[in-house]
């Protein structure tokens, strides 16, 4: 009986450290309040200066024809009809009808692409409009700020994003941009 418990007990330390030595191939999933802020996780220099440093960016999305609002830990926030969270990035200028994310900023954070000039409305109040992307597609924005997903966000309620290197901030129903950590 001892033998067998002993072989028992072996084979689990085993399979504990082999675990441990796989690597990284698998993340453990987000959850919609994370514990520590965004700003925390020390991004690349793609998801804040527009480097072409390579980034994973989230599966294709396809085109928003809504926008509403979801309860967060930041408040209420806006997102778009997947639930997917989106962001303000503090170095556009309102109004430009330009994007400051460029090359590899894109990668790490996607724009929001409609193909409606006025995609439906659910809750949020503030200005909805498009800009155009080099590529030729049409990029929402809240008033007059263009918006953008993280692509570390992989589930609707994910705002991951939010405060990373004081330059990236949840949106507001408002259209106002969410500036306080997540959970304050």
């Amino acid at each position: 009986m001892m033998k067998n418990l002993s072989i028992g007990l072996s084979a689990v330390a085993l399979a504990a450290l082999l675990s441990g030595c796989a690597g990284g191939s698998t993340t453990p999933a987000a959850t919609t309040a994370p514990a520590t802020t965004p700003a925390a996780a020390s991004p690349s220099a793609a998801e804040t200066t527009g480097s072409t440093a390579a980034t994973s960016a989230p599966a294709a999305m396809s085109a928003v024809t809504k926008l509403m609002v979801a309860d967060s830990a930041a408040g209420q926030i806006v997102v778009d009809d997947n639930g997917m969270s989106v962001y303000y990035f503090t170095k556009d200028t309102k109004d430009s009808g330009t994007s400051a994310c460029t090359d590899g900023c894109l990668a790490a954070w996607p724009p929001v692409i409609t193909d409606s000039d006025s995609p439906e409305l659910d809750g949020v109040t503030g200005v909805v409009g498009t800009i155009d992307t080099p590529d030729g597609k049409k990029q929402l924005t809240l008033n007059g700020m263009p918006l953008y997903y993280f692509a570390k966000d992989k589930a609707a309620g994910d705002i991951l994003g939010q405060g990373v290197n004081s330059v990236w901030y949840l949106a507001a129903p408002s259209g106002d941009m969410i500036t306080a950590p997540a959970g304050s």
